[in-house]
């Protein structure tokens, strides 16, 4: 926490990691390292790449890297989940599309068109196969949003207050799309040892 304060004080920028995914990485990271760590970002970048979005548009392993304009379309509801989830914290969003050489033009039009539809900045990243030079379109999209619409208050999915039971399913509901929580016996016990322990008011970690 004390270099990453000193960092944030002495740097134009900083960035980190969050996490595998806009869930499982970036939930952690806001209910728990920021909340405790006293820091709220500017801005969440969320990366993208055509394979995945194809792979959750139900497109079969072995065809993700050929054009599909339909099943790149069904991928898009995976995609809102995770810019709903980095929302409801109260992060301003940019989406960066790593580019491969077989992506087309007229697949990344639509990724662009579908962001923008949805109140989200996009910006296209090839740092890999042009090293600096092919990150400056994502970088610009990062300074020029958190110059003129940075995030300006962070929320949590669940208070202090809430009880264990109640974040857990605050959390399995609001960012993973649960429609209900069920506990086993050997959960029911831990939780008792937590009530006897009094922590109940520590951020959970699923």
């Amino acid at each position: 926490v004390i270099a990453t304060k000193m960092a944030m004080s002495h740097s134009d920028y900083v960035i980190t990691e969050a996490g595998f995914g806009a869930d499982l990485g970036a939930e952690k990271f806001f209910n728990i390292k920021c909340r405790k760590a006293g820091i709220a970002p500017k801005l969440t970048v969320i990366v993208v790449t055509t394979q995945a979005l194809k792979m959750h548009g139900n497109v079969a392993i072995e065809d993700i890297k050929k054009k599909n304009i339909e099943g790149l379309k069904s991928g898009f509801a995976n995609l809102d989940k995770h810019i709903d989830n980095m929302k409801s914290f109260g992060q301003s969003v940019v989406v960066a599309l790593n580019r491969y050489g077989f992506d087309t033009d007229d697949e990344i039009a639509l990724i662009k068109e579908h962001c923008v539809a949805r109140g989200v900045a996009f910006a296209e990243n090839e740092s890999f196969a042009k090293g600096g030079d092919g990150a400056v379109e994502l970088a610009e999209a990062v300074v020029d949003m958190i110059e003129k619409n940075p995030s300006t208050s962070l929320s949590f999915t669940y208070s202090d207050e809430d009880g264990i039971e109640k974040k857990i399913e605050k959390v399995a509901k609001l960012i993973y799309g649960a429609q209900a929580v069920s506990l086993s016996d050997q959960a029911k016990k831990k939780l008792k040892q937590i009530k006897d322990l009094q922590i109940e008011s520590y951020p959970i970690c699923i």
